[in-house]
């Protein structure tokens, strides 16, 4: 026992040791008083008890040819920012082809992109199986489309200008011009869009929009059919809400370990796809890359690059240059069902005529938002600050896609828009992870070009989904009339019933 002190040394002791208690407690308060309070939770009441008011589709882009095929359509009021419920709000934009049978749920859906209009879907799905079980609803995502406010950054006059008259310039010369150029579309698009939305066009945020129209909509949970980019919003919803998912079917599926555009991956895919089509063409004698597959990337490129420093003036004073040139053969490589446009086109080409070829460019073009799609990859995707960095990515994209290389190499590449991008990254590839998830079902091609098969094998590992295995070229194979993907994935859709494990099936 420690006695107690006496006289005016233990009067000062009894005094400090109380004033260091005090002081101690004193600490705690404190402490205590300057952790910050846990933010209030945001009250989406009104969002998610709004009414939908179904009515014609006219007024919305696109309407005139949904609403002649009976086809509904409303508007969804979303927050801009859901950390500010009360601030500016958005218009997206929704579309419902009523099931034609016994109804099972209603079928959220997405075709891809990012930046490509979805509020056609359920035109595109009419005469497939979904369309008789379940009311198949389209969107265009915020910034999109019909929906409101949209991103914008160039008008079709500016982006046209930029098409020709950059496509033209030589990187080799003017890095510094081309950097310039890149940070004034930056620029332009946070002047033209704003800040507010432009930093709220994400995967994120377009995945709570899908959860408030999930309950506009009188859907308990969730039931999702999403291709392409579209699976990389089903798999951050998934994230989100898991409680929330019915069923979802993920088709050409994103690698989420990855960016979303990288330039790589990307480059062997299509690769790939050109060899798979060069092969094809070459059973005929009048293949214009010749009946010998191996020398077709030679060929092809002897037909494009001239095109770099000549383009073709077509009679409506169009100009085929380079880059039409090449977005035309990759967007027939998409789907073998467009190689015999892309025969046409190059057949074409050797004659000096462009005309199909620059139609081929322009209608890719023409179907997504190339200001959306750069708006989200900036906002979600590993940037490229350094020139070195950048030159090496160029230089392994080259290697991958031989008949892609346009032969200008330098030390030195340009930075890209995303380095100017003026808001910060919303998020970043990485393995999702959704605790109580029920068994999703992912499509996976083993020669798509866009979202190459090692992605699809790895968002079904994270996920825990079950896998079809489609052997073909083209990007995605689901709802494509292709019985042995669509039969198992309308089971899974209207009975949970996942397919079997390990299903792999092709083309008869």
């Amino acid at each position: 026992m420690v006695k107690p002190r006496k006289g005016t040394a233990a009067i000062r002791h009894a005094v400090l040791l109380a004033a260091v208690i005090a002081a101690g407690m004193l600490v705690t308060a404190c402490d205590k008083a300057e952790e910050p309070a846990p933010p209030p939770v945001p009250n989406l009441d009104r969002y998610y008890q709004q009414k939908l008011s179904w009515g014609s589709c006219e007024g919305y882009q696109g309407g005139g040819e949904l609403t002649a095929a009976g086809i509904e359509c409303a508007r969804v009021t979303v927050p801009i920012d859901y950390g500010k419920p009360d601030g500016d709000t958005a218009r997206i934009a929704i579309s419902r082809l009523r099931a034609q049978g016994t109804r099972v749920a209603a079928l959220l859906t997405n075709p891809g992109g990012p930046g490509v209009p979805g509020l056609t879907m359920p035109l595109a799905l009419a005469k497939t199986p979904v369309a008789e079980r379940f009311d198949v609803i389209g969107m265009d995502v915020r910034g999109l489309g019909a929906s409101t406010p949209r991103v914008s950054c160039r008008t079709a006059t500016e982006y046209e200008t930029d098409r020709f008259v950059l496509g033209r310039t030589d990187p080799l010369a003017e890095i510094d011009q081309i950097e310039q150029d890149n940070e004034d579309y930056a620029n332009s698009c946070a002047q033209r869009t704003g800040l507010a939305l432009l930093g709220h066009v994400g995967t994120g945020d377009v995945a709570r929009d899908m959860d408030v129209i999930r309950a506009a909509l009188g859907e308990q949970k969730l039931t999702y059919f999403g291709g392409s980019y579209g699976t990389r919003l089903g798999s951050t919803y998934a994230e989100l809400f898991p409680d929330r998912v019915r069923a979802m079917v993920l088709d050409a599926p994103v690698d989420p370990t990855t960016n979303m555009g990288d330039e790589v991956i990307t480059a062997a895919g299509f690769q790939q796809a050109f060899d798979a089509y060069a092969a094809d063409c070459a059973k005929a004698p009048d293949c214009p890359l010749g009946t010998d597959p191996k020398k077709a990337n030679d060929v092809y490129r002897a037909l494009v690059l001239p095109l770099i420093e000549h383009p073709i003036i077509t009679p409506d004073r169009r100009g085929l240059d380079y880059n039409a040139a090449t977005t035309a053969t990759i967007s027939a490589l998409y789907h073998p069902d467009s190689w015999p446009a892309l025969t046409k086109g190059l057949t074409e080409l050797t004659k000096g005529n462009g005309e199909a070829l620059l139609g081929e460019a322009g209608a890719y073009q023409e179907v997504s938002s190339d200001d959306v799609h750069r708006a989200v990859l900036c906002l979600e995707e590993v940037r490229v600050t350094d020139r070195a960095v950048a030159a090496d990515i160029d230089h392994r994209s080259r290697a991958a896609a031989p008949a892609f290389d346009d032969g200008l190499i330098n030390a030195e590449a340009p930075l890209g828009t995303c380095a100017f991008w003026p808001v910060p990254p919303t998020a970043q590839p990485h393995v999702p992870t959704a605790v109580g998830l029920p068994e999703l079902v992912v499509v996976a091609v083993t020669g798509d070009p866009a979202t190459p098969y090692a992605g699809g094998v790895n968002l079904a590992k994270a996920l825990g989904a079950a896998l079809i295995t489609y052997e073909g070229t083209q990007h995605g194979a689901a709802l494509e009339g292709i019985a042995c993907v669509d039969e198992p994935v309308l089971k899974y859709l209207i009975d949970l019933t996942p397919p079997a494990e390990g299903l792999r099936c092709s083309k008869p």
